[in-house]
């Protein structure tokens, strides 16, 4: 069943929004509450609601497509079983527009509207925000990326090709000397990109001060070597008055990127810190399981990327493909894909791959995914090579060069020894 869009009040700008229901009562029926719940409405009619309220302010249900139904709810409610035992709980997709003029230029707003007390709804046993659209003049209100791809590539001196990098490891433990000569066998090997965890921002051994201070000596010296500055992405998560405060050190000290932790940091925080920054913004999604991993709950990333676009960062990460995590390669490439799409005039983001990568992914991410715009982070596909960091660096490179030529990678690895060894050395892994 579908239901066909109502016509649009005059001189109304909306935006949209796409949601995977489950709910006890008939889909056609929980979208328009929802609907209601999420603009002007209530659960009984006010006196307030006028016609003309409704018709500045009222969300309307532009679509319901059914699916098959369930017999035992996703989730529990309370509300359900107050009532008479539901014995079937209807599913479909429904697509509501929301008026402009209810949120403005205001991310969280934004966020309250399209995933706020809906997810509450005594009715709804399962509900996902699967994508959401914005009028490009609307969207150009919201600070989006500043570097983005382009901006990315030019800062890192790295074009035609993935940036090849890797997170500093062990992820903790390091003082920041042993951290600055990690980082000084990292870029003696040619890396492109470096990052700290997501675990490591300011720990009492090694503070955030102390660490940018035994860095970028290193740095600078081997950007006078290469031509070009190696991208270390710094974590600087924390407060709103840390990151502003740690941004200014790593631009003051001549650093290319800053990382946050963008779950955590918030949307709001986040796009406080891209309207004061000056360098990328590495966006590290950690925490991302809990808002997706139940498909019958929480985001799509197609719908979650979007939202930080918005808010400003350059990159995002997206897992890796025969990852250590639990996520399938298809979604992995859907994700990455959704980074390089258009979406209202806004920059597209950086996808990085990580998590349990080497140089024999190579060629299955780029036939995929069909594109070099990309970070390919391996922790211990370049620092566990068995050969050595330069080793595991020049594998990583040489495994995109075959992908993109299209020749396999055991014959690319008969003249090229790091290859050769990684195949060995990891395939067993």
């Amino acid at each position: 069943m579908s239901q066909a869009k109502s016509p649009t009040p005059d001189s109304r700008a909306e935006f949209t929004a796409r949601y995977f229901v489950e709910s006890s009562v008939p889909i056609a029926k929980t979208a328009e509450v929802i609907a209601g719940e999420q603009s002007s409405g209530t659960f009984l009619s006010l006196p307030g609601e006028t016609e003309a309220l409704k018709q500045r302010s009222r969300a309307r249900v532009l679509k319901v497509e059914s699916l098959p139904p369930a017999f035992e709810p996703s989730l529990k409610s309370a509300f359900v079983e107050r009532k008479e035992q539901a014995n079937v709980f209807y599913r479909g997709e429904v697509e509501i527009a929301f008026p402009v003029g209810n949120v403005g230029a205001n991310l969280p707003t934004l966020l309250a509207t399209i995933a706020g007390n809906l997810f509450e709804l005594g009715e709804v046993t399962g509900l996902r925000l699967l994508d959401f659209d914005l009028p490009a003049d609307y969207a150009r209100q919201f600070p989006g990326p500043r570097f983005g791809i382009p901006g990315t590539r030019e800062l890192a001196g790295v074009h035609g090709r993935p940036l090849i990098g890797t997170i500093v490891k062990p992820s903790i433990g390091l003082t920041p000397e042993q951290t600055a000569a990690m980082v000084d066998d990292l870029c003696a090997s040619g890396i492109d990109f470096i990052k700290d965890d997501e675990l490591l921002a300011d720990p009492t051994y090694a503070s955030f001060d102390a660490r940018l201070a035994a860095v970028m000596p290193v740095l600078k010296r081997h950007a006078d070597r290469l031509g070009r500055m190696p991208m270390y992405a710094i974590n600087i998560s924390g407060s709103i008055d840390d990151m502003l405060r740690r941004h200014d050190a790593v631009l003051a000290a001549g650093g290319t990127c800053v990382m946050a932790s963008i779950n955590w940091v918030g949307i709001a925080g986040l796009e406080h810190l891209r309207q004061h920054a000056q360098l990328p913004i590495h966006g590290h999604r950690n925490g991302w399981g809990v808002l997706t991993r139940c498909p019958q709950l929480g985001f799509s990333f197609t719908a979650y990327q979007k939202l930080w676009r918005l808010a400003g960062i350059d990159h995002v990460h997206v897992n890796g493909i025969r990852s250590k995590f639990w996520e399938p390669d298809e979604s992995v490439i859907q994700s990455a894909r959704a980074c390089l799409a258009p979406f209202a005039g806004l920059q597209p983001l950086m996808p990085v791959f990580s998590s349990g990568q080497w140089a024999g992914q190579a060629p299955d991410l780029f036939r995929m995914l069909k594109s070099v715009d990309l970070m390919h982070l391996a922790g211990g596909g370049i620092i566990g090579h068995p050969q050595g960091i330069a080793a595991g660096v020049a594998s990583m490179r040489e495994g995109w060069e075959a992908a993109v030529e299209g020749v396999s990678l055991e014959d690319y690895a008969r003249t090229r020894p790091a290859l050769r060894a990684a195949l060995s050395h990891f395939k067993a892994i």
